[in-house]
């Protein structure tokens, strides 16, 4: 029987299962106990952010970002239309309108350069997506939101461990997120992180992680008894989830070694193949830096890219393409009514990711770039 190489398979580490053991024994499994607070000190201690939250997802920290940014029923939010529904779908729920933007034509990231021409007085939030980890041009979207004075809040779900010009994406903007569902780097099956990084928001977003109530108050000693305050919901994750991601985090560095090594396997075995066939590869800018998180190939056509997922699959390897343009949604395309997005589009229909996991072989990669250059 021939090996199948999946496109993701979820790390273990080794002591995901002691650690929820041990939560268990404890008798506190809701959450907000001891590994929730293990996992806020360690993305605290290790990158320097002022607060975090951990949430059951990262749409939930999404959707506490807009919450915290008071979005209003037509209220303006600017993102890629290259992204997952989550980025806009939080806004949307608030009712605000959402403005997309173009990509790069050398890399799927926010084009910073059109964002300036998509503000109107309506506009309240900027949202740049980190895609694959690499980062967008903060210093760019920092100016710009100072200039209209507008609130920027990172989607940083695949940028875990990765860096602006030494800063740690997430901890940017005045509000970022992280996801830990099982495709990500680190992993809790689901899970998200909510960064804030704005002292103005600290104290609501307590809040609203805490069902609308002040009970963060109370737990500190600083009230006698907590009540419903504020809107809210239930974000938090429970103690299982936070311990499961706690194991994964003690292993942060090793992962990431790894995970970066197959990530360097590829571009160079791919690299004169690509240039020769007119395929890209995943642009780094100077600014950035590669956290491992996905490889991705941008094809000629949307013809080759399904022939390559087809030539791969026969070859028992699962590659996949990726984000539809949002703007072109059966949600929201009738709602659209800005110019075309030819980069997103591109995007679209050209990007194929290749299988990179944490336990994916260096026998695998090999396999697969010998199925792309010689065989394909």
């Amino acid at each position: 029987m021939k090996k199948i190489i999946p496109f993701n398979k979820p790390c273990l580490t080794g002591n995901e299962f002691k650690y929820i053991s041990d939560a268990i024994e404890t008798g506190h499994l809701s959450g907000n106990g001891s590994y929730s607070k293990k996992c806020h000190s360690f993305f605290e201690e290790k990158y320097g952010f002022t607060k975090t939250l951990l949430t059951t997802s990262c749409t939930d920290g999404l959707e506490m970002c807009a919450l915290l940014a008071n979005i209003q029923p037509l209220d303006e939010v600017i993102v890629p239309s290259f992204t997952f529904v989550s980025t806009a779908l939080a806004f949307v729920r608030q009712g605000a309108k959402i403005v997309f933007a173009d990509s790069h034509k050398d890399q799927p990231g926010i084009d910073e350069d059109k964002i300036e021409g998509l503000i109107t007085p309506k506009t309240k939030v900027i949202v740049p997506v980190h895609y694959a980890g690499v980062a967008c041009d903060m210093d760019k979207i920092m100016m710009i939101a100072d200039k209209y004075n507008l609130i920027v809040i990172e989607d940083a779900a695949q940028a875990i461990d990765s860096f602006y010009k030494g800063r740690p994406l997430g901890g940017i903007g005045h509000l970022g997120v992280f996801s830990f569902h099982e495709t990500k780097n680190v992993n809790a099956g689901e899970g998200g992180l909510l960064i804030v990084n704005d002292e103005r928001f600290i104290k609501r977003s307590e809040i609203l992680w805490e069902k609308g109530t002040n009970r963060a108050d109370y737990f500190r000693g600083e009230i006698n008894k907590y009540s419903w305050v504020d809107v809210g919901s239930s974000f938090l994750p429970s103690e299982l989830i936070s311990a499961f991601l706690y194991a994964q985090l003690e292993n942060l560095e090793m992962i990431q070694q790894k995970r970066k090594k197959i990530w360097n396997m590829y571009f160079e075995g791919l690299a004169k193949w690509a240039l020769k066939n007119n395929y890209s590869l995943p642009q780094i800018p100077d600014y950035a830096t590669c956290n491992g998180h996905m490889f991705y190939l941008v094809c000629p056509t949307e013809e080759k890219r399904d022939g390559m997922i087809s030539h791969l699959k026969k070859n028992d390897i699962h590659a996949v393409f990726h984000y539809q343009s949002l703007h072109r949604s059966p949600f929201y395309e009738k709602k659209y009514s800005g110019v075309d997005l030819h980069q997103s589009d591109k995007y679209s229909n050209c990007l194929l990711r290749l299988p990179l996991y944490y336990e994916l072989e260096y026998s695998s990669v090999k396999s697969i770039i010998y199925a792309i250059t010689h065989q394909f």
